[in-house]
């Protein structure tokens, strides 16, 4: 989804005031201000940052976000929930700099933020883009949650609040080449820098929990797409074509592996499961999945049809959007986040693909009125 507010600016505050709280961002009932819960959320700008930052809002949160220094801003999807933090009354949803690279950032915006959950969703979490830069994944992904488990180490070492709990970002890549089903209990044999990175994230969590109690859970969280899905992640690309194609602003379609099949659903859905799994009176590993798989073609089929066009009419393979060691099957076994946290999605496959389309029909259609006015050039795609 996009938005039409205004760029949001970054305050670096120095400090927290946990009775600013009256009010949600989009009209949800809050918690009485003294009894608030702070969250701190890496990767608030990307697409599960912004869903469960609607819903932590909604639940009466303070939330902090951390971000990268950017020379363009990047906050497009949490435009609508923000409000400037001189309107202090207000404004619950705060950002501040910070970096998985710099472990100094972490540990001084724990230490003034003192949070009472941390979501750690921030990652180069592109799988194909990881065997080009895999060092930076690495880096990021592996090393940066190690990071920020250590400055809330440090930080509940040196303040007592042992209270403090911890969502490290798992991914359905980490299983890799393992057959489906795959449950909290399946190997991991993952197939990319991102994926073994994610790997070492998940046993970093696994080992500060065991090591120094930290009430920390991993979500394996297998495909999970919205409207809001970065534009280069195959769901979002077809449904981002179906749109300028119906509009008359595209022709052609380049993609890879057609027959790499996923478990999809809907990343509003996802962000509550991770909230659940903070609630529980332990931490734990949990899968999340709709239990169902579908190829790229599936999708394909259900995004075109639904406009009526014929995928095959505009679909062409280009191999340079194969990965070097492909992942084949992904389809989760989520009985136990079902069963433990009393989750289960609410919205389906074709619902999805619906949804998505939508949006980027109604995205094309304003493309179109720049294209139309001399503001863009529409051949910028074939």
């Amino acid at each position: 989804m996009r938005s039409e507010t205004p760029i949001v600016k970054i305050t670096m505050a120095s400090g927290t005031d946990r009775s600013q709280s009256t009010a949600t961002a989009n009209g949800g009932k809050v918690l009485p201000s003294s009894t608030a819960k702070v969250a701190l959320i890496t990767g608030i700008t990307g697409q599960d940052g912004s869903y469960l930052t609607e819903l932590l809002l909604d639940k009466g949160y303070e939330v902090h976000g951390l971000i990268r220094r950017s020379s363009n801003f990047n906050t497009q999807r949490i435009n609508h929930i923000y409000i400037d933090p001189h309107n202090a009354h207000k404004a619950r949803m705060k950002l501040h700099y910070a970096d998985l690279t710099d472990a100094s950032s972490l540990r001084r915006w724990i230490d003034t933020i003192s949070p009472d959950e941390i979501y750690n969703l921030a990652a180069q979490s592109h799988v194909a883009v990881s065997f080009e830069i895999p060092d930076y994944t690495a880096d990021v992904v592996a090393t940066g949650s190690l990071r920020l488990l250590e400055a809330l180490r440090s930080h509940i070492t040196t303040t007592g609040r042992t209270h403090v709990k911890y969502y490290q970002a798992g991914s359905s890549e980490m299983f890799g080449s393992t057959p489906p089903p795959q449950s909290e209990n399946t190997p991991f044999h993952p197939r990319s820098p991102y994926a073994a990175s994610k790997c070492a994230a998940h046993w970093y969590t696994v080992n500060y929990r065991e090591a120094y109690g930290i009430f920390a859970c991993n979500g394996i969280l297998f495909n999970h797409e919205s409207p809001r899905r970065g534009e280069n992640f195959v769901t979002r690309k077809i449904t981002r074509a179906v749109g300028r194609i119906k509009i008359g602003l595209q022709s052609k379609l380049f993609l890879g592996n057609l027959q790499a099949s996923r478990d999809w659903g809907f990343a509003g859905d996802y962000v509550e499961a991770m909230w659940l799994m903070l609630q529980q009176e332990k931490p734990d590993n949990y899968v999340v999945a709709t239990e169902e798989s579908h190829t790229v073609e599936e999708f394909l089929e259900k995004a075109f049809g639904y406009v009526g066009l014929n995928w095959k009419d505009h679909v062409e393979i280009d191999k340079k959007y194969f990965r070097p060691a492909e992942v084949d099957n992904l389809k989760g076994d989520s009985s136990k986040a079902r069963k433990v946290l009393g989750w289960k999605p609410k919205v389906g496959f074709e619902q999805l693909v619906k949804m998505m389309v939508d949006e980027d029909i109604e995205l094309a259609k304003r493309e179109k009125v720049l294209v139309d006015a001399g503001y863009m050039d529409a051949q910028q795609q074939p």
